[in-house]
């Protein structure tokens, strides 16, 4: 068998609709700590975080600590970078993906986890096909917001943020999750579809050499479409339905 035999799935947007919570969560991190780093200047406040665009280019599946040092880099804001044991707060880099961590934790005490209504469906059709499945994420989150969601038991293999933590992985767009993931899956990239709704995401399935990089545009967004290509992927789907029948054409 020459063509795809696993499926590494990116969590946050594309199995469990906990991207806007995410977004939400950094937009409150830095709006409550720009007027700290940035003060007003002849009475205008420093520009809020953009939860759509600036969400999109330079935190989304991302780790929070490269999320944070990505939008610092972009406003030309520089901060030490602490230490893992700093609370949260907006003085240190490390504060602020604390901060980050505090906010998005509390918004999944509020309102929980679901799935995405297509994910199962396409889970179970998959593993008709006998093809593999892991689930990857940047985010310390993805192990027990999976178990909440239910949908462990579809997966041969889970990479989160805390494995990269312990293996001491670097994030997206560096290619090392789905790499670990695929490695665990027993399936080497040339014969693996990786599956992403991150710009980094799909930058770093191309850059990991993956038979097939396949875009998640929800929004069904013509700008959003035509990035993701841009940025690695081979095609771009607005949800997981079609996505079997993608894979049965890449499978022999």
């Amino acid at each position: 068998m020459n063509g795809v035999r696993a499926v590494v799935f990116d969590t946050d947007g594309v199995l469990l609709a906990t991207a806007a919570r995410h977004a939400a969560a950094w937009k409150e991190t830095f709006d409550g700590c720009l007027p700290e780093w940035q003060p007003s200047h002849a009475g205008a406040p420093p520009r809020p975080f953009d939860p759509v665009r600036e969400y999109r280019d330079l935190v989304d599946g991302r780790s929070r600590l490269d999320g944070v040092r990505a939008f610092l880099a972009a406003r030309r804001i520089a901060l030490p970078p602490g230490t893992p044991g700093d609370p949260p707060g907006c003085a240190t880099v490390h504060a602020v993906a604390a901060r980050k961590e505090e906010v998005f934790s509390a918004m999944l005490r509020t309102d929980g986890v679901r799935a995405f209504d297509d994910v199962r469906p396409a889970l179970r059709e998959l593993r008709r096909r006998t093809i593999r499945c892991a689930a990857v994420s940047a985010s310390r989150h993805a192990r027990s917001l999976l178990q909440a969601a239910d949908l462990t038991g579809h997966f041969d293999a889970l990479v989160d943020g805390r494995d990269a933590a312990a293996l001491n992985l670097p994030g997206k767009p560096d290619p090392a999750l789905f790499l670990e993931a695929a490695g665990r899956l027993g399936v080497p990239p040339a014969h693996t579809a990786v599956v992403e709704d991150a710009l980094a995401g799909v930058e770093a399935g191309r850059r990991g050499r993956f038979r097939l990089v396949v875009g998640l545009d929800r929004e069904a967004d013509p700008h959003m479409t035509d990035t993701l290509r841009a940025h690695g992927a081979d095609m771009v789907l607005p949800g997981l339905v079609g996505l079997p029948a993608v894979l049965e054409g890449e499978h022999t």
